[in-house]
């Protein structure tokens, strides 16, 4: 079969994304809703939809409107219908009925379901029928979460569930497990039970919201919203119907229903209508008082708000062995978490499944965990989990495992992808090297680094690694969601406080460096970047000589809105590619004015369509999918290059002082606007100098080393101000730019 046309039915929030997921991958899909007027507003927040539900808006006429009435003929011609209706067993009954029906011969069907088994979904289905009709289990949102799990039984087509699973793979980028029909499937089985026992335990330890979610965060390798922060975000009301149906499904024995059990609080805040962020608040709220907002906390014993705290547990790394070990409550509290984690998810297996690396694959696409429940033992170490846990007994895999004591019980990872994986490589790299802040694999024909501080901040030590790695072709690339958000700019703060500025100035004189010796290095450099790829993680990749990108990416130079400019030869870059435009060879002010505009506004793009406009990437540079084909794809560029020689260095002519007068304009009106204030002006007048060559003439020709020069001193003159430190400040505690 080969899926060219589909159907989907439900045009609410996991139908649309859907819906947009498949248009993302040119695949026509007609979207049906009980009213076409339903399906058309849908559409629309497709189109504007932030993030981006769409790699290129232009696809939008990808996705036709319709309703189940007028319209349910396009199920004719349609080689995969999804539902994604209510959750109610009686409509969707009713509608497989209706779509049995009209569907072509050979046609898929799949529900999207997250609670109702797939025998009670098919149960009026003939045998013939069911060998098409499978569940697939997106999670939200769509494009941007990797995990679909399709869920099928012994009586599916086989070669059917394996072609849908590789066209998902392959065409709409999701990493695929195949499940059991059980309660929840694998990630929801295994995310929602750990909810809850980091939920119960800190009930039962009497920690605050803040510091449960504190420690069960970015120190666990789990997102940094937390237990209560991610109640509020899913719907704390929501959360309580998931629980019914696991309670209902279940079978009582069921470790589950220990950490299922209704908490009177929780049981209040729905009554009360504090269902999280879409209600009055949760756990957290906002409180208004006038023109100032101040995030408040509930207090779990009286239920009394007060202003939230900020929980300093000196663990900004993922380390769980340092993190168990603490001798204080937010240790007992890690330890009491992880070791019912990996219990609960061990006695799994295989119940839910034979290969247990499934369920951390879960976790990490479906979850966005660093590590799954089997990682974070295997980082703990078989005898010390052994030491440390308490009763196991009936846990089939862990007693089996406290025999053998093997530390080495893991194996590959991945199982559920032929790809080749940066996960996979890992493990089959010959060497590891490296320091704290980078990792260097090394393998035969080639290097890999792999950036692994905090949203893969630079620092010395990640230029080191870097450096380090070009001894063989290298490949930079992340297992992490992040490629880099940029340098480090706690770590540069904290020579800013001491009024050392001169070790502000080596640093950045050493990452420029590194980003030229990147450029010119004998061998090939490859960035394979995802996620966030800005500042100077985007000066990191714009100096590789090749880029394979994920389409989700968020790319951009946005220094300026922290009063500084960039100073990697972001600017150098840019202008150069700016440069190299038929505009450009007929107006000398072109290419600067361009990038002004695009650094100084300090532009992202969301996707490579969006990217490449804007220069941030190449119209030859690869885009990708599937996350998990990035390595795959660079590999085959360093094959496709092996006669790679390095570039020729660049020369610039830039126009000066006649076109820094047309950026004052630019500024003036800015101003007079108030869409910036004084120290904008001051940052802008900075970029300008930088890309308008400085004191230069046309006539004159610039080095690449003399643009490195202007970046730095421009860079160094805003970061000795106040404002720019105060930008900065406040960024790193809020989040949020600083206009001032």
């Amino acid at each position: 079969m080969n899926i060219k046309n589909v159907v989907v039915i439900g045009s609410g929030t996991m139908g649309s994304g859907i819906a947009a997921q498949l248009c993302n991958a040119n695949i026509p899909v007609t979207l049906l809703d009980l009213k076409t007027e339903i399906s058309e507003k849908a559409i629309k927040k497709i189109f504007e939809s932030r993030p981006p539900l769409l790699i290129d808006k232009n696809k939008i006429k990808n996705i036709k409107a319709g309703n189940i009435e007028e319209d349910f003929e396009a199920v004719k011609n349609a080689d995969w219908v999804v539902e994604a209706v209510v959750e109610r067993i009686d409509i969707k009954h009713d509608l497989y009925e209706k779509i049995l029906k009209k569907r072509k011969k050979d046609s898929i069907i799949s529900s999207n379901t997250s609670t109702i088994p797939l025998k009670v979904l098919s149960s009026k289905m003939s045998n013939e029928d069911k060998k098409d009709f499978c569940i697939t289990h997106f999670f939200n949102p769509v494009r941007y979460m990797g995990l679909l799990e399709i869920v099928s039984e012994p009586i599916n087509d086989a070669k059917k569930i394996n072609y849908l699973k590789n066209f998902c793979e392959e065409s709409l980028g999701k990493g695929v497990i195949i499940c059991k029909d059980t309660p929840g499937f694998l990630g929801n089985r295994v995310g929602v039970y750990a909810m809850q026992v980091a939920m119960t335990e800190a009930f039962k330890m009497k920690l605050s919201v803040e510091e449960a979610d504190s420690i069960f965060g970015r120190p666990m390798g789990i997102p940094k919203t937390g237990v209560f922060g991610l109640y509020d975000l899913i719907g704390i009301d929501l959360m309580a119907d998931v629980l019914k149906s696991f309670i209902k499904e279940l079978p009582k024995t069921d470790e589950f229903h220990e950490v299922a059990k209704e908490i009177p609080l929780v049981k209040k805040l729905i009554e009360t209508g504090y269902t999280g962020r879409k209600g009055k608040g949760g756990f957290y709220r906002i409180n208004k008082t006038g023109t100032t907002k101040i995030m408040e906390a509930i207090n779990l014993e009286t239920g009394d708000y007060s202003p939230s705290k900020k929980i300093d547990v000196k663990s900004d790394k993922v380390d769980l062995n340092g993190l168990i070990n603490r001798k204080d409550k937010y240790g007992e509290y890690a330890w009491s978490v992880i070791s019912k984690i990996i219990k609960y998810a061990s006695s799994l297996v295989p119940g839910i499944t034979k290969e247990f690396n499934d369920i951390d694959e879960a976790m990490r696409l479906g979850f966005n965990w660093a590590k799954g429940p089997f990682e974070m033992l295997e980082e703990i170490g078989v005898k010390n989990f052994f030491d440390k846990v308490e009763d196991f007994k009936g846990n089939s895999f862990l007693e089996n495992l406290s025999k053998t004591k093997n530390e080495d019980f893991y194996g590959e990872r991945q199982k559920y992808t032929n790809i080749e994986t940066l996960g996979k490589a890992k493990k089959a790299a010959l060497s590891l090297d490296g320091n704290d802040s980078a990792k260097i694999y090394r393998f035969n024909d080639y290097n890999i680094v792999e950036f692994t501080t905090k949203a893969n901040a630079l620092d010395y030590d990640s230029m080191d690694a870097l450096k380090k790695a070009t001894d063989k072709p290298l490949i930079i690339i992340n297992e992490s969601m992040q490629f880099s958000a940029g340098v480090n700019l706690t770590y540069t703060m904290q020579f800013a406080d001491k009024n050392d500025f001169k070790s502000i100035e080596k640093f950045i004189k050493y990452f420029q460096e590194t980003c030229k010796h990147l450029k010119y290095s004998k061998y090939p450099v490859i960035s394979a970047p995802s996620g966030l790829t800005l500042g100077g993680g985007f000066e990191v990749m714009v100096h590789s000589n090749f880029v394979a990108s994920h389409t989700n990416i968020v790319v951009g130079l946005v220094e300026t809105i922290v009063g500084l400019i960039p100073a990697g030869g972001g600017c150098k870059e840019m202008l150069a590619r700016w440069l190299n435009t038929d505009e450009a060879k007929l107006d000398y002010n072109y290419a600067p004015l361009k990038v002004f505009d695009i650094i100084g506004y300090g532009k992202t793009a969301t996707s490579p369509i969006e990217a490449e406009p804007m220069k941030y990437l190449r119209l030859d540079d690869k885009k990708i999918m599937n996350r998990n084909s990035l390595l795959e794809v660079s590999k085959k560029i360093l094959i496709d290059n092996k006669d790679f020689k390095a570039p020729d260095e660049l020369k610039f002519k830039l126009p000066g002082k006649a076109v820094r007068g047309e950026m004052d304009k630019i500024l003036e009106k800015l101003y007079n606007d108030r869409v910036i204030l004084d120290h904008g002006v001051e940052v802008g007048k900075e970029l300008a100098h930088v890309l308008s060559g400085g004191d230069t003439t046309i006539d004159k020709i610039l080095s690449e080393d003399d643009l490195f020069k202007l970046e730095l001193d421009a860079f160094m003159r805003l970061i000795e101000t106040q404002k720019t430190q105060d930008r900065i400040k406040h960024t790193l505690a809020t989040g949020k730019p600083l206009i001032n």
